[in-house]
């Protein structure tokens, strides 16, 4: 933590999230892996999009971690709808209408 407080002394403003308690945490990792992922991991090294294998790993289990949320919202949100009454999913379809009617109104091109 000391490292984002000297950032934010010089103007840098750093959010205090997990990952920088998980930078400050890391953990050992040993373990063999398929040779096309350990080429993808390197690639993504060699292209710069990760400092090193560790943070190749990271963004790549990050990614992984962001689909399966997405798909348990998915799966989630469509259980909650499978489940309305048909009053609440009228009331969802007019909520629904207002909102779009709403967002119509809205010049997204304006500062």
């Amino acid at each position: 933590m000391l490292k984002a407080h000297r950032l934010k002394a010089v103007g840098l403003d750093l959010e205090m999230d997990s990952k920088i308690g998980d930078m400050l945490q890391r953990k050992k990792l040993s373990t063999t892996i398929g040779a096309s992922n350990y080429a993808y991991l390197h690639d993504m090294v060699k292209a710069g999009k990760a400092e090193s294998m560790g943070e190749a790993v990271d963004k790549t289990v990050e990614m992984a971690r962001r689909l399966d949320n997405r798909a348990t919202l998915e799966r989630q949100t469509a259980a909650y709808f499978k489940g309305l009454t048909s009053r609440a999913a009228a009331e969802e379809t007019d909520l629904e209408d207002a909102l779009s009617a709403a967002s119509q109104e809205i010049d997204f091109d304006q500062p």
